[in-house]
Order: C-alpha cells, then structure tokens, then sequence
C-alpha cells in the first residue's frame, strides 16, 4: 500500500499550535494527480504543499486550499523553506513556484532555523471599482485608502478601517462573500507606523478567515507606502489571527518607491509540529 509522507508546520508563530497551519508532503513524485486537491481538503488546513524535484531551484512546490491549487502563497513558502533546509543544512533555499522562483534566507540559532525572510514576486496593481459589493458583505461603509487589487500570483485587495478595534469587531457576512465569485483575499486593515493588524477572509477559495496570509503581508507594505502611511524600506510587523485563536505575527517591507518598486520582503518564524503518513 503506498505510503504518502507529510509534516506539520504552524507558520508565522515560534510557539506551537498558533499561527497558520500547513501540511507539506516532503516527496509527491508518487502521488496521482487526482490526490492531490483531494489530500488537500483531507486537511483542511489554509494550504497543503506537494514538493517536486526541480531543475531551476532546490525543489518546486505545488500549493493547494481546500478548493483550489494556487501559483504563490506565503505561508506555504515560508514554511516549505523551515521544512526543507533543515535537513539540507541550507542558509538559503530557492522554491520554485508558479509565480517564479521564491529565495527563503534562513536565520539559525545552532542547527535550529528561528526565522525566513522570503522574496515575493513583485505584484501587479489596479484599482477596484466595484467595492459596494464587498463593503455590504463586510458590514462597512468604506475605505480610509483606495482599495486597489494587487496580484503577486495571489490576488488580495485592502479595505482600510479607523481603528483595529473595528477590524476585531467584524463579523462578515461570508455567504454573500463567497456567492461574490472571485477568488480574491479580502484583508480588512487598520493601523499606523510600524504596527497593522489585518484580518482576511477568501470564503470562495474555501478558507472563511485566514490566520496568517503571507502574499498579502508584502502587498500591504506596498499599499501602505504607495499612500504614505509608512515609507519604502520601513519594516511593519502585522498580527492577525487572533480572532480565530491562532495568533500570528509577520514582516514586510517593500524597497524602491512609487514608481520603481525593487524588492518585496515577508518575514516570520515557523514550527514544526507533527509528522505523519497517508496510506492509500
């Protein structure tokens, strides 16, 4: 009976059983195509990653929601990197994405990684017209920054709010969300220097509310510094999840400016915390 390797990790936290979980199948060369979104609602976490051999990077990486597969996502990317570089002894790891190669840098105390800085893909930007839909479905009357769409393989858009008391305080209506069609990160934001919180929900990719959504953290620092609530090169520190009981802290900081950006920067720590096997 084959026998399908997986690993546990809680991303974007250094303490066990918070931050985002993900489930990373460490050899998928075996497993049929038709398991793979399967395996992925079996867990039934965010995202499930299947890992591949690669001729252009370490090792490519398929990425999976409950719904569907995704060419980028953070958090699969960072913890991908905690996961495969600790046996390979690596400072850096190269992942090969369907948005491009990602690089990992990887911070070690001893043998231990304690912290990955990712390069995201620089995304694209255009403004979002049709917000009515969105604010009724969120239960707000608007935006305090405009909400533009950013894609960098997976497509977020931002509804900035006074307060992180009233982004704690919202309960979507996440039917009406989800019957709106696109698979889109909503990320409700608030917040001011180098302190965000964020909440995001993707109910039509099958995932209600995100603990910790790593391609949205490295557009945010853009959008922040596109409108000048931060500048480029400053680093912001973003909490989310705490109102899913998964606490979860990231880092972003964009480098360049408004015309030029160079560099798109996420950071965070990771865990491991559990490794099984499917057999099918």
């Amino acid at each position: 009976m084959p026998r399908y390797r997986y690993v546990v990790v809680d991303v974007f936290t250094d303490a066990p059983l918070t931050g985002n979980q993900l489930a990373v199948f460490t050899d998928a060369r075996d497993l049929p195509e038709g398991r793979l979104q399967e395996l992925a609602r079996e867990m039934n976490f965010s995202e499930t990653v299947f890992v591949y051999p690669s001729e252009i990077a370490h090792a490519r990486i398929r990425i999976f929601t409950p719904g569907v597969e995704l060419p980028f996502a953070g958090h699969p990317t960072l913890g991908s990197a905690f996961v495969l570089a600790g046996p390979l002894q690596l400072d850096e790891i190269t992942l090969e994405t369907g948005s491009g190669i990602v690089p990992v840098r990887l911070e070690r105390e001893g043998a231990r990684i304690v912290f990955g800085r990712m390069e995201q893909p620089i995304p694209t930007i255009e403004l979002f017209d049709d917000t009515a839909r969105f604010f009724a479905a969120l239960g707000v009357v608007g935006s305090e920054l405009p909400v533009e769409l950013y894609d960098n393989g997976m497509r977020n858009l931002y509804v900035t709010l006074a307060t992180k008391e009233e982004v704690a305080g919202l309960k979507p209506d996440l039917a009406m969300l989800a019957d709106l069609g696109e698979v889109l990160g909503i990320n409700t934001i608030a917040g001011s220097g180098s302190s965000w919180k964020t909440r995001m929900f993707v109910p039509s990719g099958g995932i209600a509310e995100d603990p910790a959504t790593g391609s949205a953290a490295g557009p945010l620092a853009l959008h922040l510094a596109r409108h000048g609530r931060i500048g480029f090169g400053d680093e912001i520190e973003i909490t989310q999840g705490v109102e899913i009981n998964r606490p979860s802290k990231l880092y972003a900081r964009v480098e360049g400016n408004a015309e030029r950006v160079e560099r798109v920067e996420v950071g965070g720590s990771a865990v491991v915390v559990a490794r099984g096997e499917f057999q099918l």
